[in-house]
């Protein structure tokens, strides 16, 4: 399996950040290149294209605190090789929304994901969850909140049932027959899988188990790491249905690393480029191409 080699760029000392296109904030304080709610996902207004575009003026513009799922204030991680891998993170996600993060491999985008629930520990007060550094909260609470689904599916010994399961059985909470039922048909999964093992899914079959087994957890956001990389088109299709669905009638926060531009353009709602663990733009999907930094549009050119 092909997974991102999270390398970036060797600190100088002392490290400046040079290129980062937002600037930095202490949490609360909002800032005026905050990406701002979608509404209907129909559209953004004049004011909401201007702060995804960095090009705010602080006047009101921003997105109030409730309407924030994740605040993110001067991310940075290095590796104990003296590597910046990110550098000085600030971004506010909203609720309900699809962000897509794309970029060169090594430029963070693994490392981003995976401190939104702490498979990587961030430091304190850098990444809050409705206002609350997740630090501070249960890790395992969060990551039921948080549920993330990986570039492979891997599945418990047993059926597709006991997987589904796992999760609330791990509180104390047994599903009922219906609710695996509904479960299963959220993910696109008909009743015929409830009894079948993992031996006999394909591997499209079995990402949709997973992240059956995930939504049972009854998550607020969703995390994909490259979800689709390993299926088919016809797989690709059924699990970016089922995504788009679940945005629309649960209102689900979801934020996906993917190396496929088109598959961004055809969900995500805004797509935020990192390059050498900075974010250098954020766009909207169909103005990717309007991306202004060097490296960004090289990436941008090669991948289309």
């Amino acid at each position: 399996m092909m997974q991102e080699v999270e390398l970036g760029q060797a600190l100088p000392p002392p490290y400046k950040n040079h290129h980062a296109s937002l600037p930095s904030s202490t949490h609360p304080v909002p800032y005026s290149t905050q990406i701002t709610p979608m509404g209907s996902y129909s559209g953004l207004d004049e004011a909401e294209e201007r702060l995804l575009t960095g090009d705010g003026n602080g006047n009101g513009n921003e997105i109030s605190s409730s309407d924030v799922k994740f605040e993110i204030r001067d991310l940075t991680r290095i590796s104990d090789k003296s590597v910046l891998i990110l550098n000085k993170l600030n971004i506010d996600i909203p609720k309900g929304v699809i962000m897509g993060v794309i970029g060169p491999s090594g430029s963070g985008k693994s490392t981003f994901l995976r401190a939104l629930n702490r498979l990587w520990e961030p430091p304190s007060q850098s990444v809050f969850l409705d206002g609350k550094d997740i630090t501070d909260l249960d890790v395992l609470s969060l990551r039921r909140r948080v549920g993330m689904l990986f570039q492979l599916p891997a599945l418990f010994e047993g059926t597709v049932a006991d997987n589904v399961r796992y999760g609330p059985q791990l509180r104390g909470k047994k599903l009922a027959d219906n609710e695996v039922y509904k479960l299963l048909t959220l993910a696109d999964l008909d009743s015929t899988f409830f009894s079948k093992s993992g031996s006999e899914l394909s591997v499209g079959q079995a990402q949709r188990v997973a992240l059956a087994r995930t939504l049972a957890n009854e998550p607020e956001v969703l995390l994909l790491d490259e979800p689709t990389s390993a299926l088919d088109p016809i797989s690709t299709q059924n699990i970016e249905d089922v995504l788009v669905k679940l945005k629309k009638e649960k209102g689900m926060t979801m934020v996906m690393v993917s190396h496929s531009i088109k598959q961004i353009q055809r969900i995500a709602d805004v797509v935020c480029l990192l390059v050498g663990g900075e974010i250098v733009e954020i766009l909207k999907p169909d103005r990717l191409s309007e991306a202004k930094h060097p490296m960004a549009l090289k990436f941008l050119e090669l991948s289309n």
